[in-house]
């Protein structure tokens, strides 16, 4: 029996001018996987199970403790607290990809959101960028490639389907009406 990518392959292959690559073939893959097909190891234990998520909007921040961008914790504990009720889910990412900005442990991560009254999961630190970085950053950026993390508090916003419905740099704060527009419009989606 032949699989869907191995029709997708012969057909790239056939088409006059086509490049048949093994990126090309990835990213048709990749396309039919949505953000439910993740999971981060949770920083006090456990694992965060996107799927859990399934159906609901989801934003996706990775963190730093030391970073200048590091006060949006509490704008995002303000969106968790006017639109969790309503199904939003946050996630934050710590990370030390960005200028060593995370440099401790679960205990000063720990420290820090409990400092900016976070009460939204928490993932361990990971890797968010280059060849290490989580699968579900790896999904984002070939999802999405020219809104990759480029510093610490980079948001991902996934829709009720699982994709990316929107992308808000670090520059963008959390309560700026622009992420909060996108929120309520991936919330009133069916």
């Amino acid at each position: 029996m032949i699989d869907r990518r191995t029709v997708m392959m012969a057909t790239l292959a056939a088409l006059p001018g086509a490049i048949a690559s093994r990126q090309a073939l990835a990213q048709a893959g990749m396309s039919r996987i949505t953000a439910y097909a993740f999971s981060f190891p949770g920083l006090a234990g456990g694992d965060i199970r996107l799927s859990e998520f399934a159906g609901r909007p989801i934003l996706i921040v990775n963190t730093a403790s030391l970073c200048g961008f590091t006060p949006q914790y509490g704008g995002l504990q303000q969106l968790w607290t006017e639109f969790h009720d309503r199904g939003l889910m946050i996630i934050g990412v710590p990370s030390n990809d960005f200028g060593g900005q995370e440099p401790g442990g679960a205990a000063e991560i720990t420290a820090t959101a409990q400092n900016h009254h976070v009460a939204f999961p928490i993932a361990a630190k990971t890797v968010v960028k280059g060849p290490n970085a989580h699968p579900f950053y790896k999904w984002a950026a070939e999802a999405r490639p020219k809104d990759v993390p480029r510093w610490n508090f980079h948001k991902y916003l996934i829709g009720r389907d699982g994709y990316i419905a929107d992308v808000f740099p670090e520059s963008v704060d959390p309560v700026d009406t622009r992420v909060k527009t996108a929120i309520a419009r991936a919330l009133a989606a069916s």
